[in-house]
Parts: C-alpha cells; sequence; structure tokens
C-alpha cells in the first residue's frame, strides 16, 4: 500500500441500509492490517457537534408536543454540527495524513433536507462553501436497500430517534436522492446493494478503498 496517502472516506443511506455497520466492519478491517484509520459520525464526531446531535434526534422534547423545528432551524442544526466536526477532527486528522470514515456527511443533508424536505439548496451550498473549504470526500459509499428490509431492520432496533420512524415514502425519496447524487459523479460514488445480510458487501467495500489507496 501506499506510504503517505491517506482518503476521506463518507458512508451514505437511509435508515436500515446498513452504513453505520459497514463503516464499523471497514473501521475493524482496516485496524487488522494496522492502516492508520479514525472512525466517526455526523451529526457529531465532536464533543460540541454530539451535543447538537441530541438537540437534533431528540423527538423534540415531548412526543405529545406539537412545535416542531422548522426545516431551516433543523438544517442549520446539522450545518452547525458539520462546521464543529470539520473545523476540530476532520481537518487535523487529514493534515496528519490518517485514513478518515465518516457515517454521514454533506450527501444526507441534500438527501433530507434539500430532497427530502425541500430546504433551497443555495443555502446549504452557500454555508458548505465557508466551513468545508478544501474538504471533499474522496470516496463515498451509497448502500442502497430494499426498502421493506431496511423497515425490518428499523423495528429490530431497541432504541430510535425520530429519523427512525419516517413514512416509507420519505425513505424511497430520500434514497432515490442519494441515487440520484451519486450517479451524477461515478468517479467517486460507488452504489451497493445492501438488502442481503451478506459479507460480500463488507468484502466489495474493503477492496474499493485498497485499490483506491493504491492508486
Amino acid at each position: 500500500m501506499r506510504k503517505g496517502k491517506s482518503l476521506f472516506i463518507t458512508f451514505e443511506g437511509i435508515e436500515g441500509s446498513g452504513k453505520s455497520y459497514q463503516s464499523r466492519k471497514l473501521y475493524n478491517n482496516l485496524k487488522k492490517e494496522k492502516i492508520p484509520v479514525l472512525l466517526t459520525r455526523e451529526p457529531g464526531g465532536t464533543r460540541g457537534a454530539e451535543k447538537i446531535r441530541e438537540l437534533i434526534l431528540d423527538d423534540y422534547f415531548y412526543p405529545n408536543n406539537i412545535e416542531k423545528f422548522d426545516k431551516y432551524t433543523d438544517t442549520l442544526l446539522y450545518l452547525a454540527a458539520r462546521n464543529e466536526h470539520v473545523k476540530n477532527k476532520i481537518k487535523p486528522e487529514i493534515s496528519k495524513k490518517k485514513n478518515i470514515i465518516c457515517d454521514r456527511f454533506t450527501d444526507s443533508t441534500l438527501a433530507y433536507q434539500v430532497y427530502g424536505k425541500g430546504v433551497d439548496k443555495n443555502l446549504v451550498d452557500s454555508v458548505h462553501k465557508y466551513i468545508l473549504g478544501s474538504v471533499k470526500p474522496d470516496m463515498t459509499f451509497v448502500l442502497r436497500v430494499n426498502i421493506s428490509k431496511a423497515l425490518q431492520r428499523l423495528k429490530k432496533r431497541k432504541k430510535k430517534n425520530r429519523y427512525d420512524k419516517f413514512s416509507k415514502n420519505f425513505y424511497i425519496k430520500a434514497q432515490n436522492a442519494f441515487i440520484k447524487i451519486a450517479k451524477k459523479n461515478k468517479k467517486r460514488y460507488f452504489i451497493i446493494d445492501n438488502s442481503s445480510d451478506s459479507k460480500e458487501t463488507e468484502k466489495i467495500i474493503f477492496k474499493r478503498f485498497v485499490d483506491k489507496l493504491n492508486k
């Protein structure tokens, strides 16, 4: 493997797609190979960003409260968490030449907030221009899943947040958005069907990573 080269890898997909599981699998496989790697997530990744995550993913404090965050408030909280994450973790680790695996990144904001909830893309792009700078993923795995399979996986979760409780139609819309985004840049994105609980997905992802690292 090429010395001195490192990659920023992101995993994207709807709830129940298995992206968090596959993120951990890739992390563990790289650790076994003694490849320097960091596993992080969004929203979150730093102490401040994790605090914002708690606010975002909470069911707005009271289950029966009809008052909810406006979609722009929601989006700005995500972007605030990302700013903390990029500034205090991602940029410093990139400068150290460490491989980074991130469970969700900017594509989730586009799929959920822009395509899913109708937030103005210009707002998101404008904020990203200031908080990301030159930071962008080298490779993104988009995990596609049969929606019924995803819902089955969600039912098994002992602890759920509000993003695990969206309608089937919303998940379909979000997944279609991820696929649309990925198809615009086939050099960076890899769409992988993860409907079956197979170890093949893990092997494919690891091979893709190694191939990219050795280029």
